[in-house]
């Protein structure tokens, strides 16, 4: 049974994760029209991937004797400066959301809820992987420059990228 106070947070990362497939989908569309579709598609698939997040933990709670609550998300950008400037506000809200996990852990061990500490464990590593990935895309980003030549490359490239591989290029697991 899920304590009022960890229902509560756990409702919030729901949100959290909800927003962040809302802004990994404003950016596909966004990278879309500009055509670059590799981003695109790339943008597209990590949407999916963090509803899946959400879904994980909208099943937790209710399994935990919880509700699940399903609320209003915060509207995305929709457009921006440069493809880069929209890779490092990924990377920015990849932090964030490493910040939130990381303060539900903490609210975990609080209440002594070590079941949902131990299924937290799983959106920790997740959340290492994601910052090494946004960080890996962005190291690649920077060597390119204002090479168009290396920006289709880098479209076309970033399909094959996944988590497991951007954290075996930063030394990662």
């Amino acid at each position: 049974m899920l304590s009022k106070t960890i229902e509560n947070a756990l409702n919030d990362q729901i949100r959290i994760e909800a927003e962040s497939s809302q802004i990994y989908l404003a950016m596909a569309c966004w990278a879309e029209v500009k055509g670059l579709e590799g981003i695109a598609n790339f943008m597209y698939a990590q949407s999916d991937e963090e509803r899946d997040h959400m879904l994980k933990l909208v099943k937790f709670v209710n399994e935990r004797g919880g509700h699940a609550h399903i609320s209003e998300l915060k509207a995305p950008d929709v457009t921006f400066e440069s493809f880069k400037d929209m890779f490092e506000l990924l990377y920015k809200h990849e932090v964030f959301v490493s910040g939130s996990i990381n303060e539900l852990v903490h609210i975990t061990l609080q209440e002594k809820d070590y079941a949902t500490h131990n299924f937290l464990q799983w959106y920790v590593s997740e959340q290492i992987e994601e910052e090494a990935m946004a960080r890996t895309i962005l190291d690649k980003i920077n060597l390119i420059g204002d090479d168009k030549g290396g920006l289709y490359l880098f479209d076309r490239d970033i399909e094959n990228l996944t988590v497991s591989t951007a954290a075996q290029d930063t030394g990662g697991e």
